[in-house]
């Protein structure tokens, strides 16, 4: 049992954000050896938070679809609900994330304009 998912979204924040050790990236590619295809893939290679929203949009479905063909006695249930949970965590982070460096971009404009308010350039 593993969590590609998350590991999947991790490797494409360290990609966005430029963030994380050669270890912890190792890591994360070795447990997802034989799983890079579809939603997974994309999330490991994306660039963007948008790429990673538009493919955790599509890994949530796959696992949801998952859930809802298991019988609820599977051994794995309990434990592929927990995922469902955590990939529904990590929808929410990113979006944090989405909405947060917005913030900062338009407060960037916000300090911009009114350094030129406060010093005009005459031209």
């Amino acid at each position: 049992m593993s969590c590609h998912e998350i590991e999947a979204v991790r490797l494409g924040l360290m990609n966005v954000l430029g963030v994380g050790d050669q270890s912890a990236r190792e890591h994360a590619e070795k447990e997802l050896e034989g799983h890079l295809e579809g939603p997974i893939e994309g999330l490991v290679e994306a660039d963007t938070l948008a790429e990673i929203q538009r493919h955790l949009d599509a890994a949530l479905v796959d696992l949801e679809e998952e859930v809802a063909a298991m019988d609820s006695e599977d051994p794995e249930y309990d434990y592929t609900r927990g995922r469902l949970l955590e990939v529904r965590n990590a929808e929410r982070a990113v979006e944090r994330l989405s909405v947060q460096g917005e913030s900062i971009v338009d407060g960037m404009g916000e300090a911009h304009d009114t350094l030129h308010e406060t010093f005009p350039v005459e031209e």
